[in-house]
Formats: structure tokens, C-alpha cells, sequence
């Protein structure tokens, strides 16, 4: 076994050598173009990019705060400057059908260029249009027309009446139409004078009414109808050729323009035909009501109206969108609707975009956390990339909700590279559950949480304390201040061979030690600034490790940290609170007694205890089994507590605590409460690493100097720790006077025998420890379990009937004996 470690100042705590700075402070230094640290994250988001093929989107992992959307959006705006850049969409309208649609795309610039041209299309008309028929020329050939149409229905009249006089038989134009009355000596004949005529000259006239009364019809419900039609299609012929005349020339001059792009052709030709069919949308006849309703011409001639969906006019290559909300309606669009007269409304002009429009032919960068928590937008996004579209269409919609009408505009080509960025878990939770998920991300992009420390990683990460400090707009840091962040970033990331690559962290460092440096009138931030922003950091987050110490101070949490007890050790535990944990130290207990091998871990059998916790109490039961009782039946009942702990209890970085109190509570020799315990262990004693170590040896320290160091207190840890050690000046200071001792085992027999001060025992050939040893007496307690059960379960089978109670006590100290006589 090797010797116990009394660790020396140098190695609680590494340091950063100013010295080792060719520079004075970082207004010297260069920017740094890239993340440090972050070449395996780089080469895959450079590989993700790269790859044109479906499916090749990138998740990006990494904690919060680690510097991947800074980092990201970087390295994408970087390849999306070399890129072409994309088209514009807008959506027209379709004069075959107005609730869909449709998209035309354009070259980038050419969205706006042609809204402009549409809207300037539109004014023009406005004024040309009725000025056209305004004028002399057309009133002339429309009044032609109608004095042609009226000329045709006096002569027809005239003829009638003419019929009608032959006849001797008037035409009257009554409110009702028109009516005949026979004559007589040119008076009009009433029934009772009709009735008095000859026959032959009533048979006479009835034939003539008969007649007038046929051409009458002839007139009225044949020829001025056709005449009517003649005189609106001759009226429409020339309406459309003074409109062709006055829409023809600019309709051509833009055809002219977008002689290039055969969509836009196709819409001027569809808008000129329209115009055309829809010329009284121009001439400003509206009234009151029709401005109310909706139907105004104001209203009509929003169907000319270009909805400019996609504009990159000042897009330079390919656009990098971020959405910080990416809501269903935010990623896909949506369409908006007005509210007239308490009824709903809509048209193609308020179709509005979403992040897969603006970022189409680029790339799109979502939060994935933000996005999971957002309704049905992440069945949205995986319906878009399967698709390779996008289609707009409301919530309601989609999961027919509402059967009202809606539009349904055309969708739109998708060419877009999603970068999600996320925490590691949901990557992995998504890997096992969605099983879309990894057929559309196939390329994850894993930042690191550190770099490993060397001469060159200390001149890099002098260099991003520069680039910070600029883009924070901060004072300078000189070498020792730089020295100080350095060992502060060993101390973030708990190693002493590691430096953080958490940027939000450092970042806040660098800006809080300016903030000290400029409160205290300076130009440029030092060593103690750094400190003093460290310190303060924690000052601000610690009232509540203040008021437990206080606690213990007081007596309220009993913690002895002076004298001995058998089957009672400090135990020292990590309590997180936001960004900041502390350690606490805590009392375990243990009892034992003969029993059938149970251990009891109070914790667990009152749900208090985590799964990994239980499972380092069951190592320490099967190591007292092997280590202790091999050949014989392990016949102890053994209880372990964290007394005073209210609250769940989970990790195994107590078991080496845990057993070194059982062993104690069954050798009966007692454990010095001076020292605090951590580690786990194995089944083989080894004492395995843990998190927290820093914290749980100053959570210790600050209770032994509240109560005055005395130079005999101390921690235990494992000796696989000591490389995550960087601990406090005031800790190490301490150290370094000889007033507080940290110790690095290896096995649980070294921390016995530091917490005993008796040799833990080396067991022998015949497998038995030395009697005097913590293990000897351990091993001699364990085999007088052993008889003692023995006995009594002969006497619960009446083997020994009426035998005293003392003579088996006697018989099962003898056990161990007879034991190692036979084993001699």
C-alpha cells in the first residue's frame, strides 16, 4: 500500500506565472478569430455546411453560456459571404382563383423593384384610365352608340304606331307598358261603344289588336333586347380599346423590363386582362357604403398589390437568421386577417413570412429548447425539411380546427441549412425518441466545456481575455491580471490540466473585474481585481451557506471538528444554488449489531436517498462480506444516517465516510472529528474519485477557522483528486502555516488509519489482520456475530436445550479462537 499524501501548497492550488507573458497588458495582443479549443466543433460545422445533400442539418451541443451561438453565427456568416445570394418571393394574385395564390421569384432586388412597378402601374391608371373616358373621342362614340340604339327603338315604335293608325287602333305608353284602344271618328271607343259594332268590324279590330299586340311582343322581347346587347357589346368594344389603349403602352414598357423572367410576363399579361374585364375599379365610383363594405375601387385594386414576401435587396450572399421565438406562425408564416363589420377577412396581401422564408437559400439558426417548447413548431420545422417546402397554413387549419375559408397560397421551394443549437441532453433525448430526429440532423457539432492547459493555451487564452476585453469595451488587463483569470478558469472547470471554454462565465469575470478596477480609479485591471471580483461573486450568492454555517457555529447542526467518537465521522456534501455550490460538512453515524448481514441505510427506507447513493451503501455491504467474512456467514445489523439532513441525499461520494464509520462502530475504536472524509469506494476498498472537491474542502476549512485552526484538522481525499485541486488562497495559505492538512489516500485502510491513529492491518496468509489492528478487531467482532448466531439459532432448534445465556456468549468468544487454532 503507499504512503499517505500530506499535500503540499503547491499542490492544493497551480498557479499562472505572470512572467510567462511577453506583454504588459492586452491592448497589445491580436484578436482571436475562432473559439479556443472548439477544432473538433469547427470541423464539423465546416463538414455540415459543406454537404448539399437532404438531411445533412447540424445540432449544435454544448452548454449554455459555452459561446456556440456567437461561435456559430460567425463561422456561418463567414461561408455565407461567398455564396450567392438568394431570390426574392412574392406572392400576386390569381385571377382564376383568389384564395390561392400564387408565388413569383425574382432575382434578389427585383421583389421590390416590381411592387414599385405594380404600385406606380396602379397610380398611372387611376389617372389615365378616366381621363380616357373623360374625354371628347370616347363621349362621341358612346353617344353614337346609344343615339343609334334610340333611333332603332323610335323607328321600331314609329312603325307600330303607323300599323296601329292604318288600323284605325291608338298605341298608348302607359306606367305599365303599353296598351291599344280601337277609334271611332277618331274618339276612342269604350266596351259599352265595342260592344255596339258590327260583328265583322269586332272581328276586324280584334285581328288588328292581335297583330299590334304581336309586334309589340316582336319588339319589346326580341329586337330592343338584341339591340340592348348590341349596344353593350359595341359600348364594351370600345371601352376595352380605349383601355388597351391606355394600359397597352405601360404593360409593355414593364413586359419590356422583365422581358427576362417569363413569370412576371405571364402575371403583366393575366394583370392587363384583368384590367380590362375590371375597368370601373379605376373610375372612382364608390360611395359611402361600398367604402364600408369592402367594395370600394380602393379595395378592388388591391388585387394588383405585390406582397413582397422575401426581400434581399440588401442581402449580401446568403442570409444567417436567427429566431429567438420561434413560434409555429414564426417559423412557417401565417396569414393575418381584418376585421369588417364583426366578420373576418383576408387576401394575399396580408400573407406575412416566417424564419424558413427570410433564411431560405442560407441558413436558419434556432434555439432547440425554445423550440420544443413552442406548440406543434417543431412538427412544423420536420414537415418543411421532409418536404422541402413550405407551405402556409394556420394552426386551425392544420389540425382542422375551423372550417372557415381561408386561402391557400402556393407554396414555396425550401433551401435552407437548420443549425439547432442545445444542451447535450436534449440531443440525446431526441436521438432516442423522435425517430425523425436523426434523419434530418445528421451532423452534430459537440463544444468542448474545456481545453487542455499548456504554454501555448495560456498565450491563447491571453489573447481571448483581449478580445473580450475589447468587445466588452473594458479596461486592459496587465499580466498578473491575465495570470489570475487563468487559474480562476482552472478553478471553474476543477482541473488543474484543464482551462474553461465556458465564454459566458469568463466574459462576466473579465467585466466585473473592470467594473473593480474602475472603482478603484485605475487604467488597467490587476491581480486583485480579478480577486477582488471573484470574492465579491461569491460574497453576493453565499447568505444562505452563511446562515448554515451560522447554524453550525451556534450548535444547531451538531458538527464536532475536535476530540474522537466511535461510529461518527464528518462527511462533507456540495449544495448548488444557481451558478455557485458550497460545502457543508455533515455527521454521519453508524450503529452495528448481531444481526442476519442487513445494512440499513435510514435514507433509503425513508425515500430520502438517490439510486446512485443506494448503491454505494450496497458496495460498502458487499465489502465487509469479502473483505472481512468469506468463510462464514456475515451476521451483523448495521444502520448508516446523514443526521440532520432533512432533505434528499444522493451520490457516493460518502461511502468512504460511511464505511470508515461502520468499521469504527465495529472495531470500537473511535475516529478523530477533527478531519472531514470524502470519496467513494469500490468493493475492493479503492477509493475512487468525486465532484466538488474544492468546495468541500473550503466548506470544512471555513468551520474549523471560525472556531480557530489548531493545526490537527483537516480533509481526506482521494488521492485521484488531487488534480482537480485549486483551492483558495486563504485554504492554501493555511496550509502553507501548518494550521490545516489535506490528505490523499488511495485505500480505505489509509483513511483509517489517519482517523484512528492505529494501523489498519495487513492481513496475513491464514487471511486473519493483526489483533490490534482497526481490521484485527473488525474481524474478531464480525466472528463473534458469527458464533453468536450460531448458538442461538441452536438454541431456537433446541440443540442445547436450558443452556445459560452467558455460557453462549462464552461459546461464540471461544468461535474466533478455536478459529485461528484451527487455521494454526
Amino acid at each position: 500500500m503507499t504512503d499517505i499524501q500530506t499535500l503540499t501548497p503547491e499542490q492544493l492550488h497551480r498557479t499562472c506565472d505572470p512572467d510567462s507573458f511577453s506583454f504588459e497588458t492586452t491592448e497589445e495582443l491580436p484578436e482571436m478569430a475562432e473559439l479556443i479549443g472548439q477544432e473538433r466543433a469547427l470541423k464539423a460545422l465546416h463538414f455540415g455546411v459543406g454537404m448539399p445533400n437532404a438531411g445533412y442539418n447540424l445540432f449544435v451541443l454544448g452548454p449554455a453560456g459555452a459561446g456556440k451561438f456567437t461561435s456559430v453565427r460567425r463561422f456561418l456568416q463567414e461561408q455565407a459571404a461567398q455564396q450567392d445570394t438568394p431570390s426574392d418571393w412574392v406572392y400576386v394574385n390569381n385571377f382564376d382563383d383568389a384564395g390561392k395564390p400564387r408565388t413569383l421569384q425574382l432575382p434578389p432586388g427585383r421583389g421590390a423593384e416590381l411592387r414599385r412597378d405594380m404600385q406606380h402601374l396602379v397610380d398611372e391608371l387611376r389617372t389615365v384610365l378616366p381621363a380616357a373616358f373623360e374625354s371628347d373621342d370616347f363621349k362621341a362614340r358612346i353617344q353614337q352608340i346609344e343615339s343609334d340604339f334610340q333611333t332603332r327603338q323610335e323607328e321600331a315604335f314609329r312603325s307600330l304606331n303607323d300599323e296601329a293608325r292604318r288600323h284605325r287602333i291608338r298605341v298608348f305608353k302607359t306606367p305599365g307598358g303599353f296598351t291599344f284602344a280601337p277609334l271611332k271618328d277618331d274618339k276612342v271607343l269604350d266596351a259599352a261603344d265595342f260592344q255596339k259594332l258590327p260583328k265583322d268590324e269586332q272581328q276586324r279590330i280584334d285581328a288588328a289588336l292581335e297583330k299590334l299586340e304581336a309586334m309589340l311582343q316582336e319588339i319589346i322581347q326580341k329586337r330592343i333586347p338584341q339591340w340592348s346587347r348590341e349596344r353593350r357589346d359595341r359600348i364594351r368594344a370600345v371601352t376595352d380599346e380605349v383601355t388597351m389603349n391606355a394600359v397597352g403602352h405601360l404593360i409593355d414598357s414593364l413586359r419590356e423590363k422583365y422581358e427576362s423572367l417569363p413569370e412576371v410576363i405571364e402575371y403583366l399579361d393575366e394583370v392587363k386582362a384583368d384590367v380590362i374585364e375590371n375597368t370601373d375599379a379605376f373610375l372612382d365610383k364608390q360611395d359611402a357604403l361600398q367604402n364600408v363594405l369592402g367594395t370600394s375601387p380602393d379595395a378592388a385594386l388591391r388585387r394588383y398589390k405585390v406582397n413582397l414576401l422575401v426581400d434581399n435587396a440588401g442581402t449580401k450572399g446568403a442570409p444567417v437568421i436567427y429566431a429567438d421565438n420561434p413560434t409555429y406562425a414564426a417559423l412557417i408564416g401565417r396569414i393575418e386577417h381584418t376585421a369588417q363589420l364583426g366578420a373576418m377577412s383576408t387576401d394575399f396581401t396580408l400573407i406575412r413570412p416566417g424564419a424558413l422564408h427570410t433564411g431560405n437559400g442560407g441558413y436558419l439558426i434556432l434555439d432547440v429548447r425554445k423550440l420544443l417548447t413552442q406548440p406543434y413548431a417543431w412538427d412544423g420545422l420536420k414537415r418543411a425539411l421532409y418536404a422541402g417546402e413550405v407551405r402556409i397554413e394556420s394552426l386551425g387549419q392544420m389540425l382542422s380546427l375551423v372550417s372557415t375559408v381561408s386561402l391557400e397560397p402556393q407554396s414555396i421551394p425550401l433551401h435552407v441549412k437548420v443549425v439547432l443549437l442545445g444542451e447535450r441532453l436534449l440531443y440525446y433525448l431526441l436521438c432516442a425518441y423522435d425517430p425523425d430526429f436523426l434523419e434530418l440532423f445528421k451532423v452534430s457539432a459537440d463544444f468542448e466545456d474545456s481545453v487542455d492547459r499548456s504554454a501555448d493555451s495560456d498565450q491563447l487564452y491571453a489573447r481571448l481575455v483581449a478580445t473580450l476585453a475589447r468587445k466588452n469595451n473594458l479596461l486592459p488587463f496587465d499580466r498578473s491580471a491575465v495570470a489570475a483569470v487563468i487559474e480562476q478558469s482552472m478553478r471553474m472547470v476543477g482541473d488543474q490540466d484543464k482551462l474553461s471554454t465556458h465564454m459566458r462565465s469568463i466574459a462576466d469575470l473579465l467585466r466585473e473585474s473592470s467594473y473593480w478596477a474602475g472603482e478603484a480609479g485605475l487604467r488597467v485591471v490587476r491581480q486583485d481585481d480579478v480577486r477582488r471580483a471573484v470574492d465579491y461573486k461569491i460574497e453576493r450568492v453565499d447568505r444562505v451557506r452563511d446562515r448554515m454555517h451560522e447554524a453550525i457555529l451556534r450548535g444547531t447542526l451538531m458538527i464536532d471538528t475536535s476530540g474522537t467518537a466511535v461510529g461518527q465521522i464528518n462527511g462533507v456534501s456540495v449544495i448548488d444554488l444557481g451558478e455557485e455550490g458550497f460545502g457543508v460538512p455533515t455527521r454521519i453515524t453508524a450503529t452495528t449489531r448481531l444481526g442476519e448481514g442487513e445494512l440499513v441505510d435510514i435514507e433509503r427506507e425513508v425515500d430520502l436517498a438517490g439510486p446512485i447513493h443506494s448503491k454505494g451503501v450496497f458496495i460498502l455491504s458487499s465489502y465487509l462480506g469479502s473483505r472481512y467474512a468469506p468463510d462464514y456467514p456475515l451476521s451483523l445489523s448495521a444502520s448508516l444516517t446523514f443526521e440532520q439532513s432533512y432533505g434528499e441525499v444522493e451520490g457516493d461520494s460518502a461511502s468512504l465516510a460511511e464505511l470508515c464509520a461502520l468499521l469504527s462502530s465495529l472495531s470500537g475504536m473511535p475516529i478523530r472529528q477533527s478531519l472531514a472524509v470524502t470519496g467513494s469506494v469500490n468493493q475492493r476498498g479503492r477509493v475512487q474519485p468525486v465532484g466538488g472537491v474544492n468546495e468541500k474542502i473550503e466548506g470544512f476549512f471555513n468551520i474549523c477557522k471560525e472556531r480557530g485552526l489548531n493545526g490537527e484538522q483537516g480533509v481526506i481525499i482521494p488521492d485521484t483528486n488531487m488534480q482537480h485541486l485549486m483551492l483558495r488562497m486563504p485554504v492554501v495559505e493555511a496550509v502553507q502555516a501548518g494550521k490545516f492538512k489535506v490528505y490523499a489516500v488511495a485505500h480505505a485502510d489509509q483513511a483509517l488509519e489517519l482517523l484512528t491513529g492505529t494501523s489498519a492491518g495487513v492481513i496475513d496468509e491464514d487471511g486473519l489482520f493483526p489483533d490490534a489492528s482497526v481490521n484485527g478487531r473488525v474481524q474478531l467482532q464480525l466472528r463473534n456475530f458469527a458464533g453468536l448466531r450460531l448458538h442461538y439459532a441452536a438454541v431456537a432448534r433446541d440443540a442445547i436445550p436450558g443452556t445459560p445465556l452467558e455460557e453462549h456468549e462464552g461459546r461464540a468468544i471461544g468461535f474466533r479462537d478455536s478459529a485461528r487454532d484451527a487455521d494454526d
